[in-house]
């Protein structure tokens, strides 16, 4: 008798979610925790994920549905779906609250299964899916002082999901229509969002709001001068109450076992996206060249000097760098033919100083 393949472990899963995400080690290591419970069919804590556009939130959910498809053995015990936030707060408004989600995971597990598999099985395999909910930020219970209704709904269909042991599921015409009892308990949510403000909100809370001096300055010397700086890390300061503060409920919050936050990208981080990254925009332009039979190089330095920019705009994080690249890019792309020589087209710092002057 074959023996079954073994389960693979936290480090096992983080060293090859690693090969597609630059950064963002606790994340990493939160996902790869959760996922091997998950897999193992244990009780899973939920994750929440809390980093600025382009910090690598949706990248990472995208490495584990790569990690969890290159094995069909690991694609069979993790039904993943993944959807924005906003989905729940439409289907709540019109009284279906979880249709979308659970309708999801079960024509997934009918992909990965079968479409001979009975109904009973892609129910059980959809019962333990996985589910990422992107911009979940976007579904907070008041924007400023005014109560926001939908996502106040959204909240509460996530909840039912997350805590129910019997959500009725209208069955799609392929199952013979009807409807079904489904228990979620066993779904792993994955919720993301930029939480825009956020930062901002906690800063001035310990600079200037209630918290006012528990943020304190030191001091530094540059050069011949000295001045006071003050290092703030949004990680070190979040506390739930700015959540709440945030629009994001009590009840709604109670049901993440782990909020991790994710550092804004570094310039090495951001050249290591910039040159690595199978679709980075630097990528997609050697790409083209190379359709044109032109060999596109640029120096290290004019990376470098790409990166140093697209650094400056935090909020962006990677999504910078296709801006930043598209500005020193488009002449070229646009007739490249007086800037080629012996079939090259070569950029050093000059060039992209010219263009992002």
């Amino acid at each position: 008798m074959s023996q079954p393949t073994p389960l693979p472990t936290p480090a096992e899963i983080a060293a090859a979610l690693r090969s597609k995400v630059v950064g963002q080690a606790d994340a990493v290591e939160e996902m790869s925790i959760a996922l091997a419970k998950h897999l193992a069919g244990l009780s899973t804590g939920n994750v929440l994920m809390i980093g600025s556009s382009g910090s690598g939130k949706t990248t990472l959910m995208r490495a584990v549905e790569g990690y969890l498809a290159a094995d069909p053995a690991l694609a069979k015990r993790a039904t993943l779906v993944r959807l924005h936030a906003n989905v729940l707060g439409e289907e709540a408004e019109a009284g279906r609250p979880g249709q979308a989600v659970l309708r999801r995971l079960l024509d997934k597990a009918r992909d990965q299964l079968g479409h001979s598999t009975g109904l009973n099985a892609l129910v059980e395999r959809a019962t333990h899916g996985l589910v990422f909910v992107d911009e979940v930020d976007k579904i907070r219970a008041r924007i400023g002082e005014r109560p926001n209704i939908s996502g106040i709904r959204a909240q509460e269909a996530l909840l039912t999901l997350i805590e129910n042991e019997a959500v009725p599921l209208e069955l799609p015409d392929w199952a013979g229509g009807g409807s079904a009892l489904v228990d979620s308990r066993n779904l792993l949510f994955v919720c993301a969002g930029a939480f825009e403000g956020l930062y901002d909100a906690v800063y001035d809370r310990v600079t200037v709001g209630k918290d006012r001096g528990s943020l304190q300055p030191f001091t530094v010397m540059e050069g011949s001068s000295v001045r006071e700086r003050l290092d703030f890390s949004l990680r070190d300061w979040l506390r739930n109450e700015d959540l709440f503060d945030y629009g994001m409920t009590p009840q709604f919050l109670a049901r993440f076992d782990a909020v991790v936050l994710l550092e804004d990208l570094g310039m090495e981080e951001l050249v290591k996206i910039f040159l690595e990254v199978p679709d980075s925009a630097y990528r997609q332009a050697r790409a083209y060249f190379e359709s044109r039979g032109i060999h596109l190089a640029l120096s290290p330095g004019a990376v470098r000097r790409i990166a140093a920019e697209a650094a400056q705009q935090k909020r962006l994080g990677a999504r910078a760098l296709r801006e930043v690249f598209r500005r020193v890019i488009r002449r070229y792309e646009f007739d490249p033919a007086p800037f080629v020589q012996s079939g090259a087209l070569l950029i050093d710092v000059p060039e992209v100083e010219a263009e992002l002057r």
